[in-house]
């Protein structure tokens, strides 16, 4: 999207405790980079009275207490900041996972849904778990469930829809596609997702600082493991070790 094409900034109030600027309607990089850009600028020097903010593909939402911050004050500082909101002073992180595409890793769950994509798309078992290993995936941000990451970058050949019906719960930890989005699971509950495969990594541990390790605007590649590494990474993790590996990355975002 061309900065001239950028849809123009909406103030809308959620309650009279929170304001979401909207600066779009699409799942888009540059969209999503003007939401962080927004989010980095209100962190970096926050006004008395703003308690939390909440970025999401297209907008912020920001708590704030009307005790102390009016909402004409609030709108005319996310105004001002946001017109230079087009780019982060932050890089993003790239962040490798191990993660496993068999069905089952050391007896546990892994890639149990990775033939029922084959199915549906026409591929090999092989060619699935090749085309979601080898792409460079957006966290355009979390929600729904603590670390529950939604990520952009997915290959057009494994854009499967939603299922109709729920499946039982998955795996912690485990690797989603559907709807044309992929993401990370990080608790166990029933989903309409398909599990293409599972991570030893941890993105939401709340026993660890930083809970949530991985930001809002961070890359994400996955590296394929076999299930007795991932079962040796497993233990890792559990016992409390870090298994992700994260390095600087500047390169443009996937959608």
């Amino acid at each position: 999207m061309a900065d001239g094409d950028a849809p123009a900034l909406r103030l809308r109030d959620a309650g009279e405790a929170a304001l979401v600027a909207e600066f779009g309607s699409t799942v888009d990089p540059a969209i999503n980079d003007r939401v962080l850009a927004l989010d980095d600028a209100l962190r970096a020097d926050p006004p008395d009275g703003l308690a939390e903010t909440v970025p999401t593909y297209r907008s912020l939402m920001i708590h704030y207490d009307p005790l102390v911050l009016t909402r004409e004050t609030l709108a005319a500082r996310v105004v001002a900041l946001s017109a230079g909101a087009a780019a982060r002073a932050a890089a993003p992180s790239l962040w490798t996972l191990p993660c496993c595409y068999a069905d089952t890793c050391g007896g546990e769950p892994c890639g149990e849904d990775i033939a029922a994509i084959a199915e549906l798309t026409g591929l090999s078992v092989e060619r699935v778990a090749a085309l979601h290993g080898n792409a460079t995936y957006r966290v355009y941000m979390y929600g729904f469930a603590p670390g529950f990451a939604y990520l952009g970058g997915l290959a057009p050949d494994l854009a499967v829809p939603r299922r109709a019906r729920p499946r039982p719960p998955h795996p912690a930890n485990a690797l989603l596609i559907g709807g044309g989005l992929a993401a990370v699971g990080t608790v166990s509950m029933p989903t309409g997702w398909y599990v293409i495969a599972r991570t030893p990594a941890r993105l939401y541990a709340p026993e660890r600082e930083p809970v949530f390790p991985v930001a809002a605007g961070d890359r994400i590649r996955f590296e394929p493991v076999d299930a007795p590494t991932y079962a040796a990474l497993e233990r890792r993790a559990a016992a409390g070790e870090t298994v992700a590996r994260r390095e600087a990355h500047a390169e443009a975002a996937p959608s």
